[in-house]
């Protein structure tokens, strides 16, 4: 029953559809869980810097930052992904950690950033 009731918010907030065993203790459980206003301001406030410079400069820091963190930080495997040359990649990150003030060196820092980015 308690899985169920787990299972049931999660499918809430990804706006229905079938949620499996294997979805349900994971950080979209807990982001499940973070009320939307909260949700969608610590998002915001994490990642609005890189939103804002990729509408004002036409780059791709939000995407370069996904997949870097989906790569687990390999800078080449990033690169092969975004078929860009992996400086390209390390000048991107640079700009992701000096306009959100984070270092992604560091895993809280890479955690915050991973879960801003599925709560947005």
């Amino acid at each position: 029953a308690e899985e169920a009731g787990h299972a049931r918010r999660l499918a809430e907030a990804r706006g229905g559809g079938v949620v499996t065993s294997d979805e349900i203790y994971t950080h979209a459980l807990l982001l499940a869980t973070v009320p939307d206003d909260v949700r969608r301001s610590f998002a915001a406030r994490t990642l609005d810097p890189l939103f804002d410079y990729d509408r004002r400069h036409n780059s791709d820091l939000v995407r370069t930052l996904g997949t870097f963190l989906d790569c687990v930080g390999s800078w080449n495997a990033c690169a092969e992904r975004l078929h860009v040359h992996v400086n390209t990649v390390r000048y991107r990150i640079r700009r992701v950690e000096e306009l959100t003030g984070r270092d992604l060196s560091a895993m809280a820092d890479r955690v915050d950033l991973f879960l801003a980015l599925r709560a947005s």
